[in-house]
């Protein structure tokens, strides 16, 4: 897909943690370019998905999810969200229709309501058992939001299909989206989906796949960095480190064996094998790094 001119514009995609922000522009670029899981606010950075074609080029901005915890990884998460905001062309507000409008939807419709550019309301998870979007317009009235355009998704597959199709919710959704966007250059080359280095897609993975395998706390403690990426003759190779806070989450991503470490290299390395052009071998290891996330140095430098 190639755009030399047309519409070119950010837009950046808003909601609360878990409304689907992640798969769907993972759906629209055809990529994985955003990991995800069903643990709230797994993406910490602004990542950037970039869809081109005739009509020109979106560059999707995927936000944390807003969250009302005052701890300081989400404060830092917040402030990005609002940095992300300060010069895109359009907003597209994600809500989850399954779950009751709360404290945080009050927060996020109330962000949505203040910005001055185009904006597009998203209904997530019309197809669940307990989607209930008239409860969801009725909010959206009270902010001044339901006059807005109004499109829904369903039960969005994140991996494209095998002639590369899209449902039409979503052909919908981009047809709408197009308008709303300035005249002007691409961004990106035509052929780029994402703008991210080897370096972060190769720990983003990791650590989806980490996040993926633990529960209740543990998640929220990891975090992962490349020490060191080489390209050899037939394959790229990568030492990672897991971090987390405390000897007992170190315990629970070795497992017994090593068999949970194992896994989440096996996996990663599927993964990483269909992102990169060759295939990527990696040597992870697991550390503890007591209070990370009240470090706001090397907070600053994770989530950004």
């Amino acid at each position: 897909m190639n755009s030399e001119s047309g519409k070119s514009g950010f837009v950046v995609v808003l909601g609360r943690p878990s409304t689907g922000k992640s798969t769907l522009i993972n759906r629209v670029c055809g990529e994985k370019i955003s990991i995800v899981s069903p643990v709230p606010q797994t993406t910490r950075n602004t990542i950037r998905g970039i869809y081109t074609e005739e009509r020109g080029q979106i560059v999707f901005l995927d936000t944390p999810g807003l969250h009302q915890a005052e701890k300081k990884i989400n404060l830092r998460m917040r402030d990005l969200v609002t940095e992300s905001l300060e010069d895109c062309d359009a907003l597209i507000y994600t809500v989850d229709t399954t779950r009751l409008p709360g404290e945080e939807e009050e927060a996020v419709a109330q962000l949505a309501s203040s910005l001055d550019v185009p904006r597009i309301i998203l209904l997530t998870k019309m197809d669940h058992p307990e989607s209930n979007p008239a409860r969801i317009v009725e909010f959206l009235t009270t902010h001044a939001l339901a006059d807005l355009p109004r499109f829904q998704t369903g039960g969005l597959q994140e991996e494209a299909t095998e002639d590369g199709s899209r449902p039409r919710e979503i052909e919908d959704l981009l047809a709408a989206i197009f308008p709303l966007l300035p005249e002007g250059q691409p961004w990106y080359p035509g052929d780029h989906y994402t703008d991210q280095p080897p370096q972060f897609r190769i720990a983003e993975i990791v650590r989806e796949q980490a996040i993926l395998r633990t529960r209740q706390e543990v998640p929220h403690a990891i975090y992962v960095e490349v020490a060191d990426l080489e390209q050899r003759p037939k394959y790229l190779w990568a030492r990672v480190f897991i971090f987390v806070e405390r000897p007992t989450q170190q315990g629970i991503l070795v497992g017994k064996g090593a068999a949970t470490i194992t896994e989440i290299r096996r996996e990663s390395q599927k993964i990483l094998g269909r992102i990169f052009p060759m295939p990527v071998r990696l040597a992870l290891q697991v550390k503890v790094r007591p209070r990370w996330r009240r470090d706001d140095n090397l907070l600053n430098s994770l989530i950004q």
